[in-house]
């Protein structure tokens, strides 16, 4: 009787074996490549931080520098804005602003803005016009309107900085509007 060192089926798992370590091993030939040592490259694109529709969260710091004798006058401080881009490029908004007018705080809750935006995706920087008007009150009530633009830069996909200027026309007299701050984007 002879024998054996290794069962029957512990033959066949290392031929199974040995079959597919010396398949999967070819040495290369001068003038061709081995696929396990081909390299590959991978193209990412870049993403543009500015989405198509977005809604936008701002806050900001405002300064008003108005004639003498106009109804929103000189003075500065604070508001906030929410604004939504239904496309890449346009987009409305509403914002509220409070700041010091000559010892009274000047209100103006209902101002609107359209929108006219031009994504730079590879500078993750957007240029914008914006056109709109509302009404302030401190005491009595004032409509105008505004004209303008500035420039916003995306840190991230949801935050980044902005700044733009403004001119207000109308019932509050000739008015220079600059304002600064954060969007948070969604």
């Amino acid at each position: 009787m002879k024998k054996t060192i290794l069962g029957q089926g512990a033959r066949i798992a290392l031929l199974g074996i040995l079959s597919l370590t010396v398949t999967s091993f070819k040495p290369a030939v001068a003038g061709t490549e081995s696929k396990s040592f081909k390299e590959e490259v991978v193209v990412v694109s870049d993403e543009c931080r500015f989405r198509d529709t977005e809604f936008q969260l701002d806050t900001f710091y405002t300064g008003f520098f108005g004639s003498k004798g106009s109804a929103l006058g000189t003075g500065s401080g604070g508001g906030f804005g929410l604004n939504f881009f239904f496309a890449r490029y346009f987009g409305i908004g509403y914002e509220a602003a409070w700041y010091d007018n000559g010892g009274t705080a000047e209100h103006l809750p209902l101002a609107g803005n359209l929108f006219f935006r031009y994504p730079i995706c590879s500078l993750n920087l957007a240029p914008y016009a914006m056109v709109g008007g509302g009404a302030g009150w401190d005491g009595t009530t004032i409509g105008y309107g505004n004209v303008g633009g500035g420039l916003e830069y995306r840190f991230t996909n949801n935050v980044g900085l902005f700044v733009d200027g403004r001119y207000f026309y109308g019932g509050s007299g000739n008015v220079a509007n600059l304002r600064s701050g954060l969007r948070f984007a969604f």
